[in-house]
């Protein structure tokens, strides 16, 4: 069921406030503690895996004395989830901000781990970031659950110098996408437009993300799961075909065979996301200079859209007993200009906040010198994010995908892509029913 925007942010509202009661032990209401308007000097942690954050945070230390921030670095993804997830339930040990992949905001929500501040931002937050970026943060509702901090909007990454020699034009849509796969293959064997990975679960949604469309949604007062929808479907038919017919390699990414693809041109292009370049660079450095950087081919060309494979945000959890003080400085982290600027510089993220990534995004990473407008693609394609929401047990859903399209590689038929989707779509399913969760088919 595809609800309208309206009715969409008032039953996220309304579900996420029974399923995290549902699901969760709970923790204090960060809202009623003394401590969210404490006078004072005030101490907040900060968990987060991103590099060189300390030299970040120092600029606000050094400039607000009286919140002083202290970083405690994590390991990324589900350990830092399982380890705030253990203090929450626990009712002590958690941090009062927490560094969050997007896709694990449902999450962390439905078991009441981060504190609602939209009470503590500003009226001109939201501005700062795309509405892709945002419905992130707030599931589509009222309430906000972070800022956003970096983003991973995908492009289209390619062998610019083979391209060249083989007299392809960049492809603009799928079906030009099809047809320059075909070029490439059919001009060495040995050789592939780009490969479907079995392994990555973020890149198959970002790309169904750019076709429209949402494997989670709010019916009422439950969750919803939509990943066997029209547009997924689509995507996975599309891929299994091109697959099915050999001019599409069906090997995983970062395995050392795909490493030397990029190397010895057997692999000519890559649907990527902005911090492509870093990959490359560690893995074909020799390449520099070769590979040229367009936006994604399109469904619909006259509506330009895209996914986003990665990005997190910055979240104050809800034991904090200092919510305002945090809710301040997270503002700053992920959108004062400064503060953004050396996030590029010490971090070497992308930037969610449009203005002040603007401004420090001038000069092309250093692999890609000989493109020097490829951060004003970037922000284009940027612009072009695609809302999404994930759910609650998308780790699920991701661990069906590996299992799942593990089988439809081997099988190398469309119909195995599309039998690969339906069965994501059942186990999601009753995953979600089978924790407790009020689920709508």
């Amino acid at each position: 069921m595809r609800l309208t925007t309206g009715t969409r942010i008032a039953a996220l509202a309304a579900a996420t406030a029974l399923l995290a009661s549902a699901c969760s032990g709970g923790g204090d209401d960060a809202g009623s503690d003394d401590g969210g308007s404490a006078a004072g000097p005030v101490e907040l942690t900060f968990w987060t895996w991103t590099p060189n954050m300390e030299k970040v945070v120092d600029l606000w230390n050094s400039e607000h004395p009286d919140i002083t921030v202290t970083v405690n670095k994590q390991d990324g993804g589900d350990p830092a989830i399982t380890k705030l997830l253990t203090a929450i339930k626990a009712g002590s040990g958690a941090p009062d901000i927490m560094q969050a992949e997007y896709q694990k905001i449902p999450q962390l929500v439905s078991s009441d781990a981060l504190a609602d501040l939209a009470g503590s931002l500003g009226d001109d937050v939201a501005g700062q970031f795309t509405d892709g970026v945002w419905d992130a943060v707030t599931l589509g509702s009222d309430a906000v659950y972070a800022v956003p901090q970096d983003s991973g909007p995908m492009q289209f990454y390619y062998r610019a110098d083979i391209f060249e020699k083989l007299g392809i034009d960049v492809p603009t849509t799928w079906d030009e996408y099809a047809d320059a796969a075909r070029k490439v293959h059919e001009a060495d064997p040995k050789a592939y437009l780009g490969t479907f990975s079995a392994n990555d679960a973020g890149w198959f949604s970002g790309i169904t993300q750019q076709a429209g469309a949402s494997w989670y949604g709010i019916d009422g007062d439950a969750w919803s799961v939509d990943i066997d929808s029209e547009a997924t479907t689509k995507v996975a038919e599309y891929w299994g075909g091109l697959v099915e017919e050999g001019v599409i390699d069906n090997k995983p990414m970062y395995t050392p065979e795909w490493n030397a693809g990029l190397n010895d041109g057997t692999q000519v292009g890559w649907l990527s996301a902005i911090w492509a370049p870093g990959v490359l660079a560690g893995n074909a450095a020799d390449t520099a200079g070769k590979w040229e950087m367009a936006p994604m081919p399109q469904w619909d060309a006259d509506a330009p859209a895209t996914g986003a494979w990665g990005g997190s945000a910055t979240a104050v959890t809800s034991q904090s007993e200092h919510p305002e003080q945090a809710a301040e400085f997270i503002t700053w982290l992920n959108t004062d200009p400064e503060a953004v600027q050396a996030l590029v510089d010490e971090t070497g993220i992308y930037p969610a906040d449009v203005p002040a990534s603007t401004e420090a995004l001038t000069d092309p990473p250093e692999f890609f010198s000989n493109q020097p407008d490829f951060y004003e693609v970037a922000a284009q394609t940027a612009q072009t994010v695609q809302p999404f929401t994930y759910g609650p047990n998308i780790n699920v859903a991701y661990s069906a995908y590996n299992d799942e399209f593990a089988k439809a590689t081997k099988a190398k038929t469309a119909d195995a892509f599309v039998d690969a989707v339906d069965a994501m779509q059942q186990i999601t399913l009753d995953d979600l029913k089978n924790q407790g969760f009020n689920v709508s088919e």
